[in-house]
């Protein structure tokens, strides 16, 4: 961290920090920074003694800035690439602030409230949030996240008690909403003095933003509150539905060169530590490479290997552990429950490995030591891309990432650097020439095991449709794909039934000659229940279980003709025989009510330019209320 100068700007009603921070040469003269003794604040001796033990003694940027901030009462929301330390900076504020309350709280007073995207993400947090616990008496702590039964959280709630509680969305929401006789979590927030939303772009995506809104109603209002990320500033309009009152926005960002033509320094978004490449692969070839980098590369690396779906992610853990034997193989995808704990901790712990997974592990998540990201397709967004180079080169480690983009996707490069100020750099091409080979293998797998071809099919049906949803669909689109090479270059046996499939060119994809009922599962008792449902599919050219499809039912156009007329007809019967009743004085004619005259239209229209107007503050409070009484008057 060699240069920071700090530039404090102001946008309406935020006050604005921005720290430019330059480690291009990647060295760290941490002198230039305070200790977190020298912070504005004093810190208490415990906290001060758990960050000596983790060997914490200088602030990161981010936490010089949003600790004070914090504890003098003001609601911050904080930017920064990802590993600067952002969990430490809201953190350390919410122990202080507990801390100094006069009075001890009570064992279900809940304090501080966190709220994470994911599962892994609330985990890390609450692990953190435990070390400075440890040496503190009478404080406790929750998390409530799905994979545990809902029985589990209210017991632990009514025994333990929570002052701080670190949560997801949907499990919070249904503990807060949901009557239990047992707790009344309700109750407990409202004495809650700090709310922090972690990652919190990703909170207000559509996904989370009902939850969210449902959470936010039962929390005080007098609270301070906190948003931290590494991309949320484009949505500084969603803030109100946080319930933030004049909030401080602090950024911290990493000055690099991101224009190759210019030398000059300009904001990143992933940390300088990391150096992004790219790799035109061909489809049928695109599984040999991903093998044969790895290779190279060498076994005693750590790396990440990132999946557009869950379907791919188990697949590529299947094939992967035959063609690469030597690697410590690990899956994780978000439709797991409990053993996503257990697999994300073991992968946390080794020294090296290859953790497959979707973009539920790109969020926030601190792997020690990862060397290389790879990334076997381009994220669905943007800001997903550089989340996932941010699993790499953490709180100025180096790190590299690996972006494996087919011919028809050359141009996502450039579309990086422009939407993210993110270089990619294209890496020599990588030898494939035994690429049949591989295929062969993948497809002898199958063969042996009905499992891994049910696997195959589901993962490649998966791609294409995650593909058809991606942000960028003007350079990312289903119809430029080779679907004939890509099935081949996921091995598979066949080209599943698929309408994407309408009017391309399948000649090169060659299909096994085999009878594929014959595939058998290795699994005895599922086997047996396929062969007899083959069995009475054989005998009666149904699939037992299967939906019958709705045969549509054909009118002929005359009947539909003769239906409309018919219809016709009746209404101008009904309406003739109105007529008679009213000419009959048996009915009264019904009047129109409430008719705006054109005068009233008109100054209804003026009144309403006005107040338009007022919202674009193009005048005044004084002008608006004369004018409006004008109006009015007249």
């Amino acid at each position: 961290m060699q240069k920071c100068n700090e530039d404090i700007n102001y946008f309406q009603h935020y006050c604005v920090f921005v720290l430019f921070v330059d480690y291009s040469n990647n060295q760290y003269i941490m002198n230039k920074y305070k200790t977190f003794y020298e912070l504005d604040v004093k810190l208490s001796q415990s906290v001060l003694r758990t960050l000596k033990e983790l060997s914490f003694i200088y602030a990161t940027p981010i936490q010089e800035k949003c600790i004070p901030c914090l504890l003098k009462n003001k609601d911050v929301v904080a930017e920064a690439v990802t590993g600067s330390g952002k969990t430490l900076a809201f953190v350390i504020p919410i122990i202080e602030v507990i801390l100094k309350k006069t009075e001890p709280l009570k064992k279900n007073a809940v304090s501080a409230l966190i709220i994470s995207p994911t599962r892994e993400l609330a985990s890390q947090t609450h692990e953190v949030l435990l070390k400075f616990l440890s040496s503190i008496e009478n404080l406790t702590s929750a998390l409530l996240v799905g994979g545990n039964t809902i029985n589990e959280d209210i017991q632990k709630l009514k025994t333990e008690g929570a002052n701080i509680i670190v949560a997801t969305p949907g499990r919070l929401e249904e503990l807060i909403t949901k009557n239990f006789s047992d707790i009344n979590l309700h109750k407990s927030l409202k004495e809650l003095d700090m709310l922090i939303l972690d990652e919190a772009d990703k909170l207000l995506d559509l996904g989370f933003e009902k939850s969210l809104n449902v959470i936010l109603r039962y929390l005080p209002i007098q609270r301070r509150t906190g948003l931290f990320s590494a991309t949320q500033t484009h949505q500084l309009e969603k803030l109100v539905k946080a319930g933030l009152r004049n909030p401080i926005l602090i950024e911290v960002k990493e000055k690099k060169i991101t224009n190759p033509d210019s030398s000059q320094l300009e904001d990143a978004a992933t940390p300088s530590a990391l150096t992004n490449y790219y790799i035109i692969c061909q489809p049928n070839r695109k599984l040999t490479i991903l093998v044969n980098f790895i290779k190279k590369k060498g076994f005693n690396l750590k790396y990440m290997l990132f999946l557009s779906s869950c379907a791919c992610v188990d697949y590529f853990v299947t094939i992967l552990r035959t063609l690469l034997p030597e690697v410590e193989l690990y899956g994780l995808h978000g439709k797991m429950k409990t053993r996503r704990y257990k697999i994300f901790e073991k992968f946390k712990s080794v020294e090296s490995g290859l953790l497959i997974c979707t973009d539920v592990m790109s969020r926030g998540v601190d792997i020690p030591e990862v060397h290389w990201v790879i990334q076997y397709d381009p994220p669905s967004s943007a800001t997903s891309f550089v989340h996932r180079c941010g699993r790499t080169a953490r709180i100025g480690r180096i790190g590299y990432s690996l972006t494996m983009l087919l011919p028809n996707e050359d141009a996502y490069p450039n579309f990086i650097l422009r939407n993210q100020k993110v270089v990619l750099k294209k890496r020599n091409t990588i030898k494939s020439d035994n690429y049949e080979e591989i295929i062969d293998t993948v497809r002898q797998l199958q063969l042996n095991n009905r499992h891994i071809f049910d696997k195959a099919n589901r993962a490649f049906v998966s791609y294409i449709q995650a593909y058809s949803k991606y942000e960028c669909n003007l350079i990312l689109r289903v119809k430029d794909l080779d679907i004939s090479k890509l099935a081949y270059g996921f091995g598979l046996l066949k080209l599943p039934k698929m309408p994407e499939l309408k009017g391309k060119d399948t000649s090169y994809f060659k299909s096994v000659d085999i009878d594929f009922n014959d595939i058998k599962y290795l699994n005895e008792k599922r086997e047996k229940l396929r062969e007899g449902k083959l069995e009475h599919y054989r005998e009666t050219g149904v699939w037992p279980g299967a939906k019958k499809k709705r045969q549509k039912q054909t009118i002929p156009w005359s009947d539909i003709k003769q239906r409309k007329l018919d219809r016709q007809e009746r209404k101008k019967i009904k309406k003739e025989k109105r007529m008679q009743k009213i000419e009959a004085g048996k009915v009264k004619k019904k009047k129109r009510k409430n008719v705006i005259s054109e005068q009233e239209m008109e100054e209804l229209m003026k009144d309403i330019a006005l107040l338009k107007k007022f919202k674009k503050r193009k005048i005044s409070v004084e002008d608006f209320n004369k004018q409006f009484a004008d109006s009015n008057t007249s």
